[in-house]
């Protein structure tokens, strides 16, 4: 029964039908072969239940917001500014990549909002200052993963919701990995321009005078990330309200820059709806094979498996760890996390691991299948930003992230206080 559910999700997607379609058939499929009711019937139910929870109204705003800051001008004078400070380094503009990757994801939940964001503004830079292209292709598509693990994040919210953990502590373990991150991916970009001085391109270079002018357009994204963030600790709002706060600021930021009018509000609302349907499809989809799967005892099945396994607990998450690296091959991330975090975390919790620890490794096991192929999202975002060329470019370009991100898992396992300590500071 296992092998048949994962080969036919396989070949749905092999035959290009949507993660979300596919989802839905292989969960029909199996409700008419394996189910003794006709559990299909329940398939309004759950996509009503599914959808009735209050902690998932946060991600349409979070991803207007992504949208508002997006056309308001913000991210072109957040990105300048950034270059006026680290093009000197050497790989110049790519470090200005991944910082304005990072400070943008404190704006935005989402990792493809971030990528996109950014990639916009940036990717014309990389041949008029002769960058390599495999590379600054990289180091959008890594960057911009950095959307889901710094807060606010969309995915972190879907996992709050599928193992009832706080969004606010999962927020505050997101922070020193994400910080982390980031210095690991302009670390990887140091030592390739060290061993390549060719892939760095020209150097810019900004007088101290230009360098201090340029940060008061990198207070706007952090006012952003205080009125977001700050809110939630602060008490004064719930992580959705604090989502609503963000777009009222957004609003404000798009007023102040001259560019709030009704036709870009209709784009921003516009991309708001197409992004919050898909997402929304995904979750209803795989919400119904869950119930599917627990119905006909597959679930159970499971996870009887791989207790039954004597595993160590450290050898169950290098398992987990290979088995999400595969995954992420061929599935989309929020799918992915749907469909098999209410299998593996309770085994998970069961063998002793913190469930806000654990939140941030499967975060950043995401991370890494959004810029692994054939089905890495950033990937695909990065390439079509740049409008010809082979789709290898990114790919190639991306691979030595991905080392970053098993050297961040490598750190969280042996000091799990870099996910830990901030969150029982703030509660103590």
């Amino acid at each position: 029964m296992i092998s048949t559910a994962l080969l036919t999700l396989l070949a749905l997607m092999a035959l290009a039908i949507p993660v979300a379609a596919s989802m839905g058939v292989l969960g029909m499929i199996l409700a008419q072969v394996y189910a003794f009711l006709p559990v299909s019937k329940v398939a309004g139910e759950i996509a009503w239940t599914s959808s009735n929870e209050f902690l998932l109204v946060a991600l349409p705003l979070f991803i207007l917001l992504g949208e508002l800051l997006l056309r308001s001008g913000l991210a072109e004078r957040m990105y300048d500014a950034l270059a006026k400070w680290l093009s000197w380094l050497p790989g110049g503009l790519m470090h200005s990549n991944i910082a304005a990757c990072a400070l943008f994801a404190a704006t935005s939940g989402s990792s493809v909002a971030t990528a996109a964001t950014v990639g916009t503004v940036a990717l014309p830079q990389a041949r008029r200052h002769g960058y390599s292209e495999r590379l600054f292709l990289g180091t959008l598509a890594a960057g911009g993963t950095l959307g889901i693990l710094i807060p606010p994040s969309i995915n972190m919210i879907i996992y709050a919701v599928l193992t009832n953990t706080s969004v606010p502590k999962l927020y505050l373990a997101g922070i020193v990995p994400g910080l982390l991150l980031s210095l690991g991916f302009m670390a990887v970009v140091l030592a390739a321009c060290l061993i390549r001085p060719a892939s760095g391109g020209v150097r810019m270079r900004s007088s101290l005078a230009a360098c201090l002018a340029s940060l008061v357009h990198l207070v706007p994204p952090l006012g952003v990330f205080l009125v977001v963030v700050g809110s939630i600790y602060a008490g004064i709002a719930t992580p959705t309200e604090a989502a609503s706060l963000g777009v009222v600021a957004g609003l404000g930021l798009a007023a102040a820059n001259g560019a709030l009018n009704w036709p870009m509000l209709r784009e921003a609302l516009l991309g708001t709806m197409k992004s919050t349907a898909m997402i929304m499809f995904i979750v209803v989809a795989a919400y119904f094979l869950n119930f599917v799967m627990s119905s006909i005892g597959l679930t159970t099945r499971l996870t009887d498996f791989m207790q039954g396994l004597g595993w160590s607990k450290w050898q169950m998450l290098l398992a987990v760890v290979v088995f999400y690296v595969i995954l992420g091959c061929f599935m989309e991330t929020l799918s992915m996390m749907i469909t098999t975090i209410p299998i593996i975390a309770p085994v998970m919790q069961a063998l002793g691991f913190d469930m806000i620890w654990f939140g941030i490794v499967i975060i950043v096991l995401v991370e890494a299948a959004l810029i692994t192929p054939p089905v890495g999202l950033n990937l695909f975002v990065v390439h079509n930003l740049r409008k010809g060329g082979s789709m290898n470019d990114a790919i190639v370009g991306a691979l030595p992230f991905v080392m970053a991100m098993f050297a961040l898992l490598l750190l969280l396992a042996l000091f799990p206080g870099l996910a830990l300590w901030l969150p029982s500071v703030v509660s103590s």
